[in-house]
Protein backbone atom coordinates (compact mmCIF):
# COMPACT_ATOMS: atom_id res chain seq x y z
CA UNK A 1 0.00 0.00 0.00
CA UNK A 2 1.13 3.25 -0.70
CA UNK A 3 2.47 5.71 2.24
CA UNK A 4 0.31 7.99 3.80
CA UNK A 5 0.62 11.10 5.64
CA UNK A 6 0.44 8.90 8.63
CA UNK A 7 3.82 7.34 7.81
CA UNK A 8 5.25 11.04 7.53
CA UNK A 9 3.67 11.86 10.36
CA UNK A 10 5.74 9.46 12.40
CA UNK A 11 9.18 10.65 11.11
CA UNK A 12 7.66 14.00 11.17
CA UNK A 13 10.49 16.12 13.83
CA UNK A 14 8.78 17.98 16.79
CA UNK A 15 10.47 21.22 18.22
CA UNK A 16 12.54 20.44 21.43
CA UNK A 17 10.77 19.50 24.14
CA UNK A 18 7.42 18.64 22.61
CA UNK A 19 5.74 15.79 22.64
CA UNK A 20 4.59 13.79 19.41
CA UNK A 21 1.69 11.14 19.17
CA UNK A 22 0.52 9.42 15.90
CA UNK A 23 -2.63 7.36 15.69
CA UNK A 24 -2.28 3.65 12.82
CA UNK A 25 -0.95 4.97 9.55
CA UNK A 26 -4.60 3.90 7.79
CA UNK A 27 -7.84 3.77 9.82
CA UNK A 28 -9.88 3.26 6.81
CA UNK A 29 -10.06 -0.18 5.42
CA UNK A 30 -9.01 -0.62 1.67
CA UNK A 31 -11.95 -1.82 -0.71
CA UNK A 32 -9.09 -3.02 -3.14
CA UNK A 33 -7.98 -5.22 -0.49
CA UNK A 34 -10.92 -6.31 1.05
CA UNK A 35 -12.45 -7.76 -2.22
CA UNK A 36 -8.86 -8.96 -3.48
CA UNK A 37 -8.48 -6.50 -6.80
CA UNK A 38 -5.63 -7.27 -9.27
CA UNK A 39 -4.70 -4.05 -9.43
CA UNK A 40 -4.08 -1.72 -6.84
CA UNK A 41 -5.30 1.77 -6.06
CA UNK A 42 -3.51 4.88 -7.42
CA UNK A 43 -1.49 7.47 -4.86
CA UNK A 44 -4.07 10.25 -3.26
CA UNK A 45 -4.15 13.02 -5.67
CA UNK A 46 -5.20 15.03 -2.88
CA UNK A 47 -4.01 15.63 0.83
CA UNK A 48 -6.07 17.21 3.15
CA UNK A 49 -4.98 18.03 6.70
CA UNK A 50 -7.84 19.91 9.16
CA UNK A 51 -5.58 21.68 12.09
CA UNK A 52 -7.47 22.41 15.45
CA UNK A 53 -6.39 24.82 17.57
CA UNK A 54 -7.31 23.67 21.53
CA UNK A 55 -7.22 26.62 22.80
CA UNK A 56 -10.03 28.06 20.80
CA UNK A 57 -13.82 27.34 21.15
CA UNK A 58 -15.80 28.03 18.53
CA UNK A 59 -19.30 28.99 18.72
CA UNK A 60 -22.10 26.63 17.52
CA UNK A 61 -22.66 28.47 13.84
CA UNK A 62 -18.65 28.44 13.34
CA UNK A 63 -18.70 24.47 14.20
CA UNK A 64 -21.23 24.44 11.55
CA UNK A 65 -19.37 26.30 9.16
CA UNK A 66 -16.41 24.19 9.80
CA UNK A 67 -18.34 20.47 9.11
CA UNK A 68 -19.43 22.95 5.52
CA UNK A 69 -16.23 23.28 5.03
CA UNK A 70 -14.73 19.92 5.16
CA UNK A 71 -17.53 17.59 4.36
CA UNK A 72 -17.16 18.43 0.56
CA UNK A 73 -13.37 17.76 0.56
CA UNK A 74 -13.70 13.69 1.24
CA UNK A 75 -13.98 12.55 -1.69
CA UNK A 76 -12.52 9.39 -3.09
CA UNK A 77 -8.62 9.85 -4.15
CA UNK A 78 -8.24 12.19 -0.89
CA UNK A 79 -6.19 11.15 2.13
CA UNK A 80 -6.99 13.46 5.07
CA UNK A 81 -5.56 14.07 8.64
CA UNK A 82 -7.77 15.68 11.90
CA UNK A 83 -4.62 16.75 14.04
CA UNK A 84 -4.58 19.05 17.25
CA UNK A 85 -2.46 20.88 19.38
CA UNK A 86 -2.42 23.63 21.64
CA UNK A 87 1.06 24.38 24.02
CA UNK A 88 3.85 21.52 24.89
CA UNK A 89 4.17 22.37 28.60
CA UNK A 90 0.44 21.84 29.53
CA UNK A 91 0.54 18.58 29.09
CA UNK A 92 -0.73 18.62 25.26
CA UNK A 93 0.99 18.04 22.34
CA UNK A 94 0.70 17.87 18.58
CA UNK A 95 -1.23 14.61 17.71
CA UNK A 96 -3.00 13.38 14.42
CA UNK A 97 -6.59 12.30 16.02
CA UNK A 98 -8.11 10.29 12.75
CA UNK A 99 -6.24 9.65 9.53
CA UNK A 100 -6.84 7.76 6.64
CA UNK A 101 -6.88 7.65 2.77
CA UNK A 102 -10.11 7.12 0.61
CA UNK A 103 -9.17 4.93 -2.43
CA UNK A 104 -9.49 6.40 -6.12
CA UNK A 105 -12.13 4.26 -7.88
CA UNK A 106 -11.02 1.72 -10.73
CA UNK A 107 -10.77 2.77 -14.14
CA UNK A 108 -13.00 2.16 -16.89
CA UNK A 109 -10.73 0.17 -18.83
CA UNK A 110 -9.84 -1.98 -15.74
CA UNK A 111 -13.50 -2.29 -14.69
CA UNK A 112 -13.74 -4.10 -18.34
CA UNK A 113 -11.63 -7.00 -17.20
CA UNK A 114 -13.22 -7.32 -13.78
CA UNK A 115 -16.44 -9.61 -12.85
CA UNK A 116 -19.46 -8.06 -12.48
CA UNK A 117 -20.43 -9.60 -9.10
CA UNK A 118 -16.53 -8.43 -8.19
CA UNK A 119 -17.59 -5.55 -9.09
CA UNK A 120 -21.06 -5.38 -7.76
CA UNK A 121 -19.61 -5.71 -4.30
CA UNK A 122 -16.28 -3.43 -4.88
CA UNK A 123 -18.79 -0.54 -5.76
CA UNK A 124 -20.44 -1.26 -2.69
CA UNK A 125 -17.67 -1.17 -0.26
CA UNK A 126 -16.33 2.08 -1.97
CA UNK A 127 -19.76 3.95 -0.94
CA UNK A 128 -19.32 2.61 2.65
CA UNK A 129 -15.78 4.18 2.68
CA UNK A 130 -16.94 7.20 2.26
CA UNK A 131 -19.52 6.79 4.47
CA UNK A 132 -16.87 5.34 7.03
CA UNK A 133 -14.19 8.24 6.20
CA UNK A 134 -16.76 11.41 6.77
CA UNK A 135 -17.97 9.35 10.23
CA UNK A 136 -14.37 9.05 11.24
CA UNK A 137 -13.54 12.70 10.45
CA UNK A 138 -16.70 13.73 11.98
CA UNK A 139 -16.35 11.87 14.97
CA UNK A 140 -12.08 13.41 15.45
CA UNK A 141 -12.80 16.87 15.17
CA UNK A 142 -15.97 16.67 17.54
CA UNK A 143 -13.96 14.83 19.60
CA UNK A 144 -11.24 18.09 19.55
CA UNK A 145 -14.01 20.50 20.09
CA UNK A 146 -14.95 19.12 22.86
CA UNK A 147 -12.09 19.33 24.90
CA UNK A 148 -11.00 22.27 23.44
CA UNK A 149 -11.43 25.30 26.11
CA UNK A 150 -10.44 29.07 26.79
CA UNK A 151 -8.40 27.82 29.91
CA UNK A 152 -5.42 26.80 28.40
CA UNK A 153 -2.96 29.47 28.98
CA UNK A 154 -0.25 28.90 26.37
CA UNK A 155 -0.64 28.90 22.46
CA UNK A 156 2.50 27.41 20.65
CA UNK A 157 1.08 27.85 17.27
CA UNK A 158 4.27 28.79 15.43
CA UNK A 159 6.21 25.75 17.33
CA UNK A 160 3.17 23.23 16.16
CA UNK A 161 2.75 24.43 12.66
CA UNK A 162 7.13 24.20 12.36
CA UNK A 163 6.69 20.79 13.29
CA UNK A 164 3.16 20.22 11.52
CA UNK A 165 5.16 21.39 8.25
CA UNK A 166 7.04 18.48 7.77
CA UNK A 167 3.73 16.26 7.71
CA UNK A 168 2.06 18.53 5.32
CA UNK A 169 5.42 18.26 2.91
CA UNK A 170 4.96 14.64 2.31
CA UNK A 171 1.55 14.55 2.00
CA UNK A 172 1.36 12.17 -1.41
CA UNK A 173 -1.36 14.63 -3.26
CA UNK A 174 -0.19 16.86 -5.57
CA UNK A 175 -2.58 19.38 -4.05
CA UNK A 176 -1.97 19.85 -0.22
CA UNK A 177 -4.73 21.49 1.48
CA UNK A 178 -4.24 23.15 5.32
CA UNK A 179 -7.19 24.31 6.99
CA UNK A 180 -6.24 25.56 10.41
CA UNK A 181 -8.98 26.52 12.86
CA UNK A 182 -7.28 28.73 15.31
CA UNK A 183 -7.14 32.12 16.93
CA UNK A 184 -4.05 32.45 15.46
CA UNK A 185 -2.93 34.45 18.49
CA UNK A 186 0.48 33.28 19.46
CA UNK A 187 1.42 33.26 23.36
CA UNK A 188 4.47 31.01 23.99
CA UNK A 189 8.39 31.34 25.04
CA UNK A 190 8.68 32.86 21.46
CA UNK A 191 6.28 36.03 21.51
CA UNK A 192 2.73 36.87 22.48
CA UNK A 193 -0.20 37.89 20.68
CA UNK A 194 -1.82 39.31 23.67
CA UNK A 195 -2.31 42.31 25.68
CA UNK A 196 -4.85 43.26 28.38
CA UNK A 197 -6.69 40.27 27.69
CA UNK A 198 -7.26 41.57 23.81
CA UNK A 199 -5.34 41.01 20.79
CA UNK A 200 -2.07 43.21 20.60
CA UNK A 201 -1.39 45.41 17.59
CA UNK A 202 1.78 43.21 16.50
CA UNK A 203 4.75 44.74 14.61
CA UNK A 204 4.42 42.15 11.66
CA UNK A 205 7.97 42.78 10.43
CA UNK A 206 9.30 42.62 13.87
CA UNK A 207 7.82 39.52 15.03
CA UNK A 208 8.80 37.51 11.89
CA UNK A 209 12.45 38.53 13.19
CA UNK A 210 11.64 36.39 16.22
CA UNK A 211 10.12 33.76 14.50
CA UNK A 212 13.96 33.18 12.39
CA UNK A 213 15.45 33.70 15.04
CA UNK A 214 13.78 30.97 17.00
CA UNK A 215 13.86 28.83 14.07
CA UNK A 216 9.99 28.48 13.89
CA UNK A 217 9.91 28.75 10.14
CA UNK A 218 9.05 24.93 8.33
CA UNK A 219 8.34 24.03 4.84
CA UNK A 220 4.86 23.04 3.72
CA UNK A 221 5.80 22.18 0.47
CA UNK A 222 3.61 24.31 -1.26
CA UNK A 223 0.23 23.90 0.09
CA UNK A 224 -2.48 26.50 0.21
CA UNK A 225 -3.70 27.68 3.78
CA UNK A 226 -7.11 28.35 5.17
CA UNK A 227 -7.18 30.35 8.08
CA UNK A 228 -10.77 29.86 10.37
CA UNK A 229 -11.33 31.37 13.62
CA UNK A 230 -8.71 34.21 13.74
CA UNK A 231 -9.20 36.29 16.40
CA UNK A 232 -11.77 34.53 18.38
CA UNK A 233 -10.90 34.87 22.23
CA UNK A 234 -13.39 34.08 25.22
CA UNK A 235 -16.32 36.42 26.14
CA UNK A 236 -15.83 39.38 28.15
CA UNK A 237 -18.72 37.70 30.55
CA UNK A 238 -16.16 35.39 32.18
CA UNK A 239 -17.68 32.62 31.50
CA UNK A 240 -15.53 30.74 28.82
CA UNK A 241 -18.28 31.19 25.79
CA UNK A 242 -16.74 31.89 22.99
CA UNK A 243 -16.93 35.54 21.60
CA UNK A 244 -15.48 38.22 19.47
CA UNK A 245 -14.31 41.11 21.26
CA UNK A 246 -13.91 44.85 19.62
CA UNK A 247 -10.63 44.38 17.34
CA UNK A 248 -9.89 47.13 15.21
CA UNK A 249 -9.22 46.45 11.66
CA UNK A 250 -5.57 47.41 11.65
CA UNK A 251 -4.74 45.44 14.55
CA UNK A 252 -6.52 42.35 12.36
CA UNK A 253 -4.42 43.62 9.19
CA UNK A 254 -1.21 42.95 11.11
CA UNK A 255 -2.37 39.84 11.90
CA UNK A 256 -3.02 38.97 8.87
CA UNK A 257 0.27 40.27 7.48
CA UNK A 258 2.39 38.41 9.87
CA UNK A 259 1.24 34.86 9.27
CA UNK A 260 1.11 35.72 5.67
CA UNK A 261 4.27 36.48 6.06
CA UNK A 262 4.95 33.42 7.96
CA UNK A 263 3.18 31.12 5.17
CA UNK A 264 5.17 32.55 2.53
CA UNK A 265 8.37 32.40 3.91
CA UNK A 266 7.20 28.47 5.11
CA UNK A 267 6.63 27.89 1.38
CA UNK A 268 3.22 27.76 1.63
CA UNK A 269 0.13 30.08 0.37
CA UNK A 270 -2.35 31.91 2.55
CA UNK A 271 -5.36 32.11 0.52
CA UNK A 272 -7.84 33.01 2.87
CA UNK A 273 -7.54 34.69 6.67
CA UNK A 274 -11.30 33.62 7.85
CA UNK A 275 -11.53 36.74 11.00
CA UNK A 276 -13.15 34.61 12.12
CA UNK A 277 -15.55 32.59 9.34
CA UNK A 278 -14.30 31.50 5.87
CA UNK A 279 -16.18 33.53 2.72
CA UNK A 280 -16.30 30.96 0.53
CA UNK A 281 -15.85 27.23 0.27
CA UNK A 282 -12.47 25.77 0.03
CA UNK A 283 -11.93 24.73 -3.55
Amino acid sequence: MHRTILAAAAMALAPTGAAWAATPQNQIPSCYAANKMETRPAAPARSFFIVLDETVVLDDNLQRALWEQVRPQLQAGTEFAVIRFSAFSQGKYLEVVASGALEAPVSATERDSVSVPKLKNFDACMKGQADYAQKLARAAIAKVLQASSFDLSRSDIEGSLQALSHIVAEGQGSQRTLLLVSDMLENSSVSSFYQNNGVRRIDPVAEMKKAEAEKMLGNFGGASVYVMGAGVIAAPNGKGKPGIQYRDAKTMAALQDFWNRYFTSSNARLMEFGAPALLSIIP
